[in-house]
């Protein structure tokens, strides 16, 4: 039997009632775990997610290149939630990321918070891409106890798929249209740590449309960041794409880890477009490598470490954050003095640096091939 229109919507409704089903729709099921028979090739509801709500710089004007823009979710391969707030939970969050595909969410007409009480991870052999997309209504949280989302090709908990982990082009994880509030990695060790709403190792990442607000990672240590965001390695040196996306945006909305209170990699290409980092800290102090402390406390905002490796910065806003040691906007460290940094069309102020940063360029700490690359742009 098919079911369509409005059958399809009170067969989906009546899911949580029934013993032995839940809310998490597959595309080749009405609702069920991911491996449910069901009914074949029919969409779960609210498969066209409402609107995104705003996020980054609305004066932006940087071009988004096509690989970096929002992934097309019209046609979910599954969908969190039967149309109710209570549907969405946290097991169907961390079912669904393990699952892997196109993941939408049908959780009412109003925001609603999903605090997670596992980290939701990737399983590699799954995908190969993985889209989570929140249409502007969903934050998910790790209330201020866990990490919120987890990738790495190199943790073979999570599959090796190729004897490459570092260089492989999936799984392609992309997040959009969400929030992601008060994660913590604190105490995590797999790979030095941070990430504190997000950590990634291999494969390919983009962040599109996206709010961070009130993560943070361990306060000590010279290396380890990323209060938000924490990558390693990307397919061929690929860069991360952040588009429209807010990091911090307002006072204690901020991210705080040792380095980098918004963003942080080792050997990691970015390219930040249209976005707001604001309210961010890097809070430890020793600075890399470690001196008169136990390390960290640069990069309020960005931290960047590594060898070959690029940073561009366009049509943002960032301003308001702060570094105990270096950088108070971006902390930027090629070894071998061959990466290179680009800002352009975007306004840097009041992220004051503690102890150090680059003569000429407020806010910022460089070391790399030749100096910053600085075009339209106010530093202050």
């Amino acid at each position: 039997m098919r079911l369509r229109g409005a059958a399809l919507a009170v067969a989906v409704l009546l899911c949580a009632a029934l013993p032995g089903c839940d809310a998490l729709t597959d595309r080749r099921g009405v609702a069920g775990s991911a491996s449910s028979p069901g009914t074949a090739g029919l969409p779960g509801p609210a498969s066209s997610p409402a609107a995104p709500a705003a996020n980054g710089n609305p004066d932006g004007r940087a071009a988004v290149p096509a690989e970096a823009q929002a992934v097309d979710t019209s046609h979910p391969t599954r969908i969190i939630g039967d149309g109710t707030p209570q549907s969405c939970t946290s097991d169907l969050v961390v079912r669904a990321v393990a699952a892997g595909g196109i993941i939408t969410f049908a959780c009412g007409p109003d925001p609603v918070t999903i605090t997670l009480t596992a980290t939701a991870k990737v399983r590699n052999r799954n995908g190969p891409r993985i889209v989570l997309d929140g249409g502007g209504k969903v934050t998910l949280s790790g209330g201020g106890q866990r990490r919120i989302l987890y990738m790495n090709t190199c943790d073979p908990d999570r599959g090796w798929t190729t004897p490459h982990c570092q260089d492989q082009d999936t799984p392609q994880l992309t997040v959009q249209n969400v929030t992601f509030a008060d994660g913590n990695s604190t105490g995590e060790t797999i790979d030095g740590g941070g990430g504190g709403a997000i950590f990634v190792r291999g494969g390919r990442f983009k962040v599109v449309n996206s709010r961070f607000v009130r993560n943070r990672c361990d306060a000590t240590g010279p290396d380890v960041g990323g209060a938000a965001v924490r990558v390693l390695s990307q397919s061929k040196n690929l860069p991360v794409y952040v588009v429209n996306s807010t990091f911090g945006g307002s006072p204690g909305q901020g991210g705080t880890c040792s380095n980098g209170g918004a963003l942080s990699s080792i050997g990691v290409s970015w390219v930040v477009l249209n976005s707001v980092l604001s309210d961010n800290s890097a809070i430890g102090r020793g600075a890399n490598p470690a001196h008169n402390g136990p390390g960290g406390g640069s990069g309020g905002a960005i931290y960047t470490d590594g060898n070959l490796f690029t940073v561009t910065i366009s049509g943002c806003v960032i301003e308001n954050n702060h570094a105990n040691e270096g950088g108070g906007a971006v902390f930027f460290v090629s070894n071998n003095r061959t990466g290179t940094m680009r800002i352009e069309n975007s306004t840097l102020r009041n992220n004051p640096s503690d102890r150090f940063e680059t003569r000429g360029y407020r806010g910022i700490f460089f070391l790399g091939a030749r100096n910053p690359t600085v075009v339209g742009s106010t530093l202050s």
